[in-house]
């Protein structure tokens, strides 16, 4: 009989493998939809509500399967997640129109909602004090963004778009079988759970503190996915490049975006969620100021004549800068989720699934609002001045809403250990 490490680790290795084919097949749209976009010919508003609309499924559906996963335990419900887009994943192969894109990519979206399944999953094997660094292993997961960016394109090139999906929905049914096989339940995780109402499990959005660590996963998850959807066309259309080499130098920012996850995880449970959170807002707003400058040109007139000069990054910069935000933003995800570990170790499946919900609809919205705003303004760079203003409000509720409290505190229990002086 296996021993409970060996399940524990089993378990953890088999989820974030499953994790990463789900995420794989949930970014498809960012490699195939390139080629959709030409052969139908849209514009950059519809072409952000392609790539985005597995996204949306993928979120909203995270709440109930949070709750169920709280309910009737993770394997299964991961299990019969996975099944359930086989199907819809090989059909977009056969779709034609811009509405059957739309409409298989909402079923294929389900497979998004795998990570609130596998992150309380996994959390529920391992003690408090280890609990970030698993999440931090599955969150691993996330890099099946960058693999469909260095396979996809290859797929294309050799075989057309439509070879993508019918081998991804292969991969996704053989994926199934291996994480039945390899993974093992726990009775006492969904123990004494089902009799939990939904309207209990729901409580938790009056939480305020459950919306504040929503705000802050809608920038390092939802963030990370929507430019995760946009970089491949974006280094396309700013710099040029073919689909393959585009999508090279996209995965840049979505490799570490899953591998550094982990690292973020134990960062957390060494130095506290809201300390790694903090200064991974700050940077990532700092990364975004300078990405946020659009490509400019100025004439100045001097003595000698008109002198032009030109300001902004070029490809190295833009992707060694993408890159340290994908570090950031990776390390990000796992300390939001060392917060609801610390904060609601009884009710892990619900809360995660509210902020995965969260997380998820920012990665939904951010394309169609980067779509959006190259057709209003015309400028590339907009998507980031939006990010820019997303972390920096984010910035201001943590300072008001827990560094001014936290420092308040400080300052009070300093205040009281210090002795009066007898006159």
């Amino acid at each position: 009989m296996a021993s409970e490490k060996y399940k524990q680790w089993s378990v953890v290795a088999a989820s974030t493998t499953a994790f990463t084919v789900c995420f794989m097949v949930w970014m498809m749209f960012a490699v195939i939809g390139i080629p959709i976009k030409q052969s139908l010919g849209l514009n950059e508003t519809q072409f952000g509500i392609l790539v985005a609309m597995p996204v949306l499924t993928g979120s909203l559906i995270r709440l109930p399967l949070g709750m169920w996963t709280d309910r009737f335990g993770g394997r299964i419900v991961f299990f019969i997640l996975m099944l359930s887009t086989v199907f819809p994943i090989w059909l977009i192969s056969q779709a034609t129109e811009f509405w059957h894109f739309l409409v298989t990519g909402l079923f294929v979206g389900v497979a998004g909602g795998s990570f609130t399944v596998g992150i309380a999953y996994c959390a529920r094997w391992f003690p408090r004090s280890r609990q970030g660094l698993a999440m931090g292993i599955f969150g691993v997961g996330n890099t099946g963004a960058a693999v469909t960016k260095l396979v996809a394109p290859t797929i294309v090139v050799a075989y057309g778009w439509t070879m993508v999906p019918q081998v991804y929905a292969v991969l996704m049914l053989v994926m199934a079988g291996i994480f039945w096989l390899f993974t093992y339940t726990d009775e006492e995780h969904s123990a004494g759970a089902s009799h939990v109402t939904v309207k209990e499990q729901l409580m938790a959005l009056k939480d305020p503190a459950v919306w504040r660590y929503s705000q802050y996963y809608s920038i390092v998850f939802g963030g990370y996915v929507g430019l995760s959807l946009w970089m491949t066309k974006y280094y396309i259309t700013e710099y040029g490049f073919d689909i393959q080499l585009a999508a090279l130098l996209a995965a840049a920012f979505s490799i570490p975006g899953g591998l550094l996850r982990a690292i973020g995880g134990w960062f957390s449970d060494k130095y506290g969620a809201h300390s790694v959170t903090w200064w991974v807002l700050w940077v990532g707003l700092v990364c975004l100021f300078f990405l946020s400058y659009p490509q400019t040109e100025f004439t100045i007139h001097t003595i000698s004549g008109p002198k032009t000069f030109h300001v902004g990054l070029n490809a190295t910069a833009f992707t060694i800068i993408m890159f340290t935000m994908g570090i950031s933003f990776a390390i990000g995800k796992a300390s939001v989720f060392k917060y609801i570990s610390d904060d609601y170790p009884h009710n892990i499946g619900v809360v995660s699934g509210i902020v995965g919900l969260a997380g998820g609809m920012g990665g939904f919205v951010l394309p169609i609002l980067f779509g959006a705003l190259v057709d209003l303004t015309g400028l590339r760079s907009s998507a980031f001045m939006l990010m820019f203003g997303i972390v920096w409000v984010s910035l201001m509720w943590m300072y008001f809403a827990e560094v001014r409290p936290m420092s308040a505190q400080h300052a009070s229990k300093h205040q009281a250990a210090t002795p009066v002086p007898f006159n």
